[in-house]
């Protein structure tokens, strides 16, 4: 009999994940010491270069004790608050999850968010301590502080970068964490729980099979979207991709169906025999797990119109594996057709932009990113995520905003500079502690819209580096906000379109139009650049017209035919200025992100 045990790794951003899966990677010999490096799993090449896992990522362990057999299915999840999309699907796949808590910082707000996660999953959580080889490890106040999690099991003491403790934590995964159950003769039922795309292959699907086999050849089912197709290949991953003859009741891993395009299927979905006519509730209820909704928009639009179609193609392939990124058609007056996209927050876009260029070779333009606004009008609530929808004259009607909380840690020699950010941000202060004589901490409620842009790269400025930021969302709060437009030549330009604080709103308007009169080059006509509130313009500045000498030529003679000359020369202006394109460079869409 098969002992399997499925598990995942879940902490804070930074606290070691990566580096305890390369341990037990080691400590199983699943990678040889040819092969062995720092983030072994963390294959994408941002990863590496960041230092972060973005991609949640699944391998095939084997371990012997006492001449039994033991497969352990590893999934290693992200840290970041805006992949915690990841942490939720990786979870309906396991029984057990590794909980890592760093000594030196303790219990955080990621840890707190993945520990609750995987009790509503309901599955076992074993509680690890890591860095307890740093000098200033407090490790008492660790597990004083896993304890308020109500994880009544006791610690696991480690230093995942020496290899300290690790023996102890293979131990745990095959004693504590409960084997997945094997009932190979039952109806097949599996879980699609990830996806991803091989050039040659079509898509691959991730699965979870917790009834039945699955093998080569057999016809399975989709019952949510009634699509039937063959296996044509069944198989695990350990580092590589290993074909198998089939995939058994407990076991994680790949199969290919041999289709490009899974529109049509979503991750959590239901896998079963096309002969099967069991019902699936008791699966159904672990693969309905909520899909979450992004918190961030932004416009990608091709450099090269040609393009469009390529970049579709690359949205639905990175889709497949990130259901919380979204995007729909959008048509801009100014980039032509292009994506109106969704993201959970400001790294996960810079991800997914970074990807694009990367893996799918598109130059883009990406606009300034927006938070999603609520607006309640009566009793209906709308939600806008694009800034030009947003109602130019607010009446009788509420308008929410999404809100954070903020934890800046930061020593108190910069405690005045960060303030006076903070305050400049609409920051609301919860609490200041002392954490000894020289670091403070400080929480606050942000506006999301506030700290999507440059808020991160300010506050390092302010401390000359020692700042520490993390935050997460907490709902939609009341806002006193305003729609901002730019008109050039009396035209509206969307991809300028924000919406402001109203206080700010006439200050942000002066200062675009400002800015946009000294990046727009001057036409043969006039430009008037306007900046509107309200449906009232607040601000206006004037690029004024190249003009020609027209009447150089006219050395001398009767005044009249040097006047017919300046109406023919006034008259071609007022007709270049009704039809006439005004060139906007693109140093110009990069202005808004200087509104701050």
């Amino acid at each position: 009999m098969l002992n399997i045990k499925n598990f995942c790794i879940i902490a804070h951003i930074d606290h070691g994940k990566s580096t305890l899966a390369d341990r037990l990677l080691e400590y199983t010999e699943t990678v040889s010491d040819r092969e062995m490096k720092n983030q072994v799993l963390d294959a994408m090449e941002l990863e590496r270069e960041r230092g972060i896992t973005i991609k949640a990522k699944v391998v095939r362990m084997e371990f012997f004790k006492k001449n039994r057999k033991f497969i352990l299915n590893l999934i290693d999840t992200p840290g970041h608050v805006d992949f915690v999309y990841e942490v939720s699907r990786s979870l309906i796949a396991c029984e057990g999850a590794l909980l890592i808590v760093d000594a030196t910082q303790g219990v955080e707000a990621q840890t707190f968010a993945n520990a609750n996660l995987a009790k509503k999953n309901g599955i076992k959580i074993i509680p690890i301590i890591n860095k307890i080889d740093i000098e200033h490890a407090n490790i008492n106040k660790t597990i004083n502080q896993i304890k308020e999690l109500n994880i009544n099991m006791k610690p696991i003491l480690i230093s995942a970068k020496k290899g300290i403790g690790i023996d102890n934590v293979i131990e745990s995964i095959i004693n504590d964490i409960p084997s997945a159950k094997v009932k190979k003769d039952a109806p097949l039922s599996a879980l699609v729980f990830d996806f991803f795309y091989d050039l040659y292959r079509g898509t691959i699907i991730v699965i979870r099979v917790f009834e039945g086999k699955i093998t080569t050849g057999m016809k399975i089912k989709f019952p949510k979207s009634n699509i039937i197709c063959t296996v044509i290949e069944v198989g695990y991953i350990s580092i590589k991709m290993h074909k198998a003859i089939e995939l058994i009741s407990g076991e994680v891993g790949y199969i290919i169906i041999g289709v490009k395009n899974m529109y049509g299927l979503n991750i959590g979905d239901v896998i079963i025999d096309n002969s099967n006519t069991i019902s699936v509730k008791h699966i159904n209820i672990k693969a309905n797990n909520k899909k979450s909704k992004p918190f961030i928009f932004a416009g990608f639009f091709p450099n090269n119109s040609s393009n469009y179609n390529n970049l579709r193609t690359a949205l639905n392939r990175l889709k497949l594996s990130d259901t919380s990124f979204m995007f729909n058609s959008e048509n801009s007056v100014v980039f032509g057709p292009g994506f109106r996209c969704g993201f959970l927050g400001s790294l996960h876009l810079e991800i997914i932009k970074e990807r694009l260029s990367r893996e799918f070779n598109i130059d883009l333009l990406v606009t300034a990113p927006n938070v999603g606004y609520k607006i309640k009008n009566k009793s209906e609530i709308i939600t806008i995520d694009n800034p030009i929808n947003f109602p130019n004259i607010i009446k009788n009607v509420e308008i929410f905003e999404p809100y954070v909380l903020a934890n800046i840690k930061c020593p108190k020699n910069y405690i005045g500079a960060i303030l006076e950010l903070c305050k400049e941000r609409r920051g609301k202060q919860i609490a200041l502690n002392y954490n000894n004589a020289n670091d403070i901490t400080l929480k606050y409620n942000f506006p999301l819209s506030e700290i999507i842009t440059d808020f991160y790269s300010t506050l390092k400025s302010c401390s000359k580096g020692y700042a520490i930021f993390k935050y997460e969302h907490i709902g939609f709060y009341p806002g006193n906000l305003t729609k901002l437009e730019i008109l050039i030549n009396f035209k509206v330009i969307d991809a300028f379109t924000i919406v402001v604080n109203d206080k700010k709103g006439i200050t942000i308007a002066h200062f675009l139009t400002k800015k946009l009169k000294s990046l727009i080059p001057r036409h043969m006509f006039e430009i008037p650049i306007q900046a509107r509130i309200n449906n009232r313009i607040v601000s206006r500045e004037t690029i004024s017209a190249l003009r020609k000498d027209v009447i150089a030529k006219c050395y001398g003679g009767d005044i009249t035919r040097k006047r017919k000359l300046l109406e023919k020369q006034k008259y071609g202006k007022l007709k270049m200025k009704q039809f006439g394109r005004v060139e906007i460079p693109i140093e110009a869409f990069e202005t808004i992100l200087e509104v701050k």
